[in-house]
C-alpha cells in the first residue's frame, strides 16, 4: 500500500467503527469543557468524570469558580492528581475569563494557551470540541498508533500533530483526533496489546512494530 491509501484505509476504518463519536469528558459548554480537559492531564477521563460533577455543582461558571478558594477547588479535584497546580489554574484563569473576556472562553487558541495550566494540547481540544474550528490535539494513544502505523517516526509530539495535519485533510481533524483515541483504548492498547483485533495495525503497521510483535509473542 502506499501512504495515501494507507490513510485513505485508517479513515474509512475509523468511521464505519465510529460513526458517531463519543467526546471523552462530559461537559455541557466551553467553559466546563476547559475545566474537564486540564483536570484530565496526567489522570483518566473515567476519573475526571466522577470528580467534574462534584466541582461543577458548586461553580460550573468562572463568576461561581472565583468565590471558592484555591483551598476548596483542590479538596474536590484531590483524586485526580498534581490538584495543587490545577486548583491554582482553574482559580487562575476562572479570574482572567472575567476580567478579559466578560466570563466567557475565547476561541482563539494563543489566547487559550496564555491562561494559567492551559498548554497546547488543552487549547487544542477546546478549540476543536467547543467551538469546532479544526485542530487535532495528541494524547498518548494518538502519539502511539500514529507510529505503530508508520504515520510519524514518533520523536515526540509536537512531531506527531505537524505529521497527522499533513496527512489527513483539515476537515476531519476534530473527527479524527477522537476516533483514533477511542481506537487506541479499544483496539490498540500501549498494555494487553492484541494484534489480532487491531485490524489497522495488522493491516498497514510499521514493519519493526509488527516485527517486535511477533517476537514477543514467539517467546
Amino acid at each position: 500500500m502506499t501512504k495515501a491509501e494507507k490513510v485513505a484505509f485508517t479513515i474509512k476504518t475509523l468511521q464505519e467503527l465510529y460513526p458517531t463519536i463519543p467526546v471523552p469528558l462530559e461537559h455541557k459548554d466551553p467553559y466546563t469543557l476547559l475545566i474537564a480537559v486540564l483536570l484530565s492531564a496526567q489522570s483518566t477521563d473515567v476519573r475526571v468524570n466522577k470528580i467534574t460533577p462534584l466541582l461543577f455543582a458548586r461553580a460550573d461558571n468562572p463568576f461561581d469558580m472565583v468565590k471558592m478558594s484555591v483551598d476548596e477547588i483542590r479538596e474536590i479535584i484531590k483524586p485526580v492528581g498534581l490538584s495543587p497546580m490545577k486548583s491554582k489554574g482553574i482559580h487562575g484563569l476562572s479570574h482572567i475569563l472575567i476580567d478579559r473576556y466578560d466570563g466567557k472562553v475565547p476561541e482563539d487558541m494563543a489566547l487559550l494557551e496564555e491562561l494559567p495550566a492551559v498548554g497546547h494540547k488543552t487549547a487544542s481540544v477546546v478549540v476543536s470540541q467547543a467551538f469546532g474550528i479544526p485542530a487535532f490535539p495528541v494524547d498518548t494513544h494518538i502519539h502511539r498508533l500514529m507510529y505503530r502505523w508508520g504515520f510519524t517516526n514518533g520523536k515526540n509530539v509536537v512531531q506527531t500533530e505537524r505529521d497527522a495535519k499533513r496527512l489527513f485533510p483539515k476537515e476531519l481533524w476534530n473527527d479524527l483526533h477522537l476516533q483514533i483515541i477511542w481506537y487506541g483504548r479499544e483496539y490498540s492498547p500501549a498494555r494487553g496489546w492484541d494484534l489480532e483485533k487491531d485490524i489497522i495495525t495488522k493491516t498497514i503497521g510499521r514493519k519493526t512494530v509488527l516485527s517486535a510483535y511477533h517476537k514477543k509473542k514467539a517467546r
